[in-house]
């Protein structure tokens, strides 16, 4: 963060000094949550949870180098007092944003933002530092951290916003207002808590409204093939930009293929040019998400050939999102375990196909979670699909919703060994241990509440039965 001394802070989020005895004592380490994460300067924020209260490491964190601690009560060393510590976080964040002048780039969707959002940074790092979201911290408390930890050096600023119902959007675009805003798709995840896709196009929407006008350099980038996101041109002054496969799209992809192991090429198109991409990830759905980064580079100034080097050289930054790792045997376990919605399950199983080609696949999959209800339809939908592409063996994992897995694979022809149900991870641990055979590639999905990255873990370590826990 910016240096910013103990008073400037205590005004900036309409606080008291508590224990202070010089407010002219600057933090200038980072601004964390995590007493683990103190570093000399620190400014701790202190949350009250259900099970931890941040209150209770004051003295900790202080004797470990924090400055001070913003909290809602006194706690005896150094500190900010505030009524609501979350909004005095946001108004922290957004006093250094308006500072730092630096170039805000938000995005939003039902699936691929935190890939998209690690496409987007990569490209942009090359020419300019850049600070963006770490995983998926993309809520009311990780979006302020994550601005926070920008500094006069930061030229771009991206950041990813999530949202589980109307205004969310809102809320985080008034404490980072961004220049360009990106929505890449409107589907069905968390569509439990919205009650519809209208409703979900309601509230991502809100990102393209928050955006100034083109005239004040607004630019809000949007997905062309998805009518729900197509239609929110509507609602914003800034200048409209489509991505796409369609070819009325300004950043568009054309020849698209999958390579032997499953990873996408493509020939981009922008206003200025087209170059050949090929990226290191894998499935086809990142072409999608590889425009979008297009799409917001080109904006900013980056020419074709940039852009495509970029998207080719691009990796995954974060974890269980279609981590690619082969064993000595040439088993490749595939795992995207992080979480799971309707189009994020089909791309996976997509892949798994792709990839797959002359090999036997297994697809472990587990519930997706929010559907509300279309969680009946949906799940039964995701075992037809692994039937349609073929998927040597589908391995439903859990109660209810994976019984609907493989009631779906079932009904659309699977009536041997080609699907089955257990009842956790661990069985589902040894159903594999004792029939994967060398050559053999192996897709881990679910929500992340089912915790499946504990199957990919036990089946590259190769340990005893018995470790991995029972969801």
């Amino acid at each position: 963060m910016i240096a910013l001394s103990l008073a400037e802070i205590a005004e900036v989020v309409g606080g008291q000094t508590h224990d202070i005895p010089d407010p002219s004592v600057r933090v200038t380490g980072s601004v964390v949550r995590d007493s683990r994460e103190v570093e000399s300067g620190s400014l701790f924020v202190a949350f009250a949870g259900e099970r931890v209260d941040g209150h209770d490491f004051a003295e900790a964190v202080v004797a470990a180098g924090a400055v001070a601690v913003l909290g809602s009560r006194p706690v005896g060393v150094p500190a900010i007092v505030v009524p609501d510590v979350q909004k005095a976080l946001g108004a922290l964040a957004r006093h250094v944003v308006q500072r730092l002048g630096t170039t805000l780039v938000a995005l939003t969707g039902s699936a691929g933002k935190t890939s998209t959002k690690d496409l987007i940074a990569q490209v942009l790092r090359r020419k300019a530092p850049t600070v963006f979201t770490p995983g998926s911290l993309n809520n009311e408390i990780g979006l302020p951290l994550t601005a926070l930890t920008a500094t006069e050096e930061t030229k771009f600023l991206v950041l990813e916003m999530g949202a589980r119902g109307i205004g969310h959007i809102r809320y985080l675009a008034d404490l980072t207002p961004p220049k360009i805003g990106l929505v890449l798709n409107v589907g069905t995840a968390h569509i439990g808590e919205f009650g519809g896709r209208e409703q979900i196009a309601q509230a991502k929407g809100e990102l393209v409204e928050s955006l100034p006008s083109e005239s004040e350099g607004g630019a809000a980038i949007l997905n062309g093939d998805d009518p729900l996101v197509r239609a929110m041109a509507s609602r914003t002054k800034a200048k409209v930009i489509l991505f796409g496969e369609s070819g009325e799209a300004d950043v568009r992809a054309e020849n698209v293929r999958l390579t032997d192991s499953g990873q996408p090429s493509f020939m981009l198109h922008t206003p200025s040019g087209c170059s050949d991409v090929t990226m290191r990830l894998y499935g086809e759905h990142h072409v999608s998400n590889a425009l979008a980064a297009a799409a917001v580079a080109h904006e900013l100034g980056m020419s074709v050939a940039e852009i495509a080097t970029a998207l080719s050289e691009a990796g995954s930054l974060s974890r269980w999102r279609m981590e690619v790792t082969e064993r000595p045997d040439g088993v490749t376990i595939v795992n995207d375990a992080y979480n799971a919605n309707p189009e994020s399950m089909r791309a996976a199983l997509r892949a798994l196909a792709a990839m797959g080609r002359g090999r036997r696949t297994w697809a472990v999959l587990g519930k997706m979670a929010e559907l509300g209800d279309e969680a009946l339809a949906e799940h039964d939908a995701v075992g037809r699909l692994a039937v349609r592409l073929n998927v040597s063996k589908l391995v439903a994992v859990g109660d209810r919703e994976a019984s609907w897995l493989q009631l779906g694979a079932y009904n659309e022809g699977s009536w041997g060994e080609e699907s089955v149900h257990v009842s956790d991870a661990q069985a589902a641990v040894d159903l594999l241990r004792s029939e994967l055979r060398p050559g053999d590639v192996v897709l881990v999905k679910a929500s992340r509440s089912v915790g499946l990255e504990s199957v990919a873990a036990a089946l590259l370590a190769g340990g005893t039965e018995g470790e991995v826990a029972a969801r």
